[in-house]
């Protein structure tokens, strides 16, 4: 299998921490491109039409995307112990949350990096991350059941999410106020999985 990525994607990270986690290591090859939204890799425009990373080239040839098919995937590939069937419902919703997070996190980054500075919009920055402070407010008060007992991918997501948040938007300090959050992501952070796939520019 081929893993078609950029390393500073956090919806790549969510991919290379499944396959860190799920033992596939010796079984899938990094691609590394480089892409934008407003400059998509041919390799990447060939393997999804949707010009988007991560996809996973199978080695029957068809094409996976997006992170939560990918994930979802190698997940059953290598036995299903991260999306148990009990907690299913919580944990793709917990899933869903990183994602989000993620999403607004990257939006962000988009309006100063692929915008000029007079068609920027600081009302637009704010949105998204009011967006993303609700969902964090909402961790930090324990409303996602799925955050508590074993290790699962919803979990591993949030990971993911709060990383992509100190990579990239480090000064606006995500652990304020939320003590309980930060404390958990301290636990989670020390895993090989996520030491092994941190981002990179």
């Amino acid at each position: 299998m081929k893993l078609i990525f950029s390393p500073a994607s956090p919806f790549v990270r969510k991919v290379r921490v499944m396959v860190h986690e799920a033992g596939l290591c010796d079984q899938v090859e990094h691609v590394p491109v480089k892409t934008t939204a407003l400059a998509t890799d041919p390799e990447v425009r060939a393997a999804n039409p949707l010009g988007k990373i991560p996809t996973l080239l199978l080695d029957d040839g068809r094409a996976l995307f997006d992170s939560r098919v990918i994930c979802r995937y190698l997940d059953d590939l290598s036995g299903g112990v991260l999306y148990p069937e009990d907690w299913i419902w919580d944990i793709l919703t917990l899933e869903a949350l990183a994602d989000g997070i993620m999403e607004s996190a990257v939006l962000m980054v988009y309006e100063s990096r692929l915008r000029n500075e007079e068609e920027r919009s600081k009302k637009w920055v704010d949105a998204q991350w009011a967006k993303v402070t609700h969902a964090l407010d909402s961790l930090e008060a324990n409303g996602f059941v799925a955050m508590q007992g074993p290790l699962n991918f919803g979990q591993l997501s949030i990971i993911c999410a709060l990383g992509y948040l100190d990579f990239r938007h480090d000064s606006l300090a995500w652990r304020e106020g939320r003590p309980a959050l930060a404390k958990w992501h301290e636990g989670l952070k020390q895993r090989a999985s996520i030491k092994d796939t941190l981002p990179s520019n």
